[in-house]
């Protein structure tokens, strides 16, 4: 569940980012040298990327890292805090 939030929220911030910046998803597949179509799926939280994918996202937004995962803006009902771990029985 939290796993879903994530990607969700990460897609939501890289279409809000990609639209604030005036890009199409194909400028921005350019920029970060993504295919089209894997930024679309990244877009609907349908891709887990990799720590090296979201820091190429990071230099094509010109952000840091924090600013890019920053989700305080989430309309979500979900959050981190909803987050719990797994506890050894």
């Amino acid at each position: 569940m939290i796993n879903q939030f994530i990607l969700q929220e990460f897609g939501n911030r890289v279409r809000y980012l990609r639209t604030q910046a005036g890009l199409s998803q194909e400028k921005l597949s350019f920029l970060t040298g993504f295919h089209r179509t894997y930024i679309g799926m990244i877009e609907r939280g349908e891709r887990n990327i990799s720590l090296t994918n979201i820091l190429v996202f990071a230099k094509a937004f010109e952000l840091n890292v924090d600013e890019l995962l920053d989700f305080s803006d989430s309309s979500s009902k979900l959050s981190f805090k909803d987050y719990q771990f797994k506890k050894d029985n």
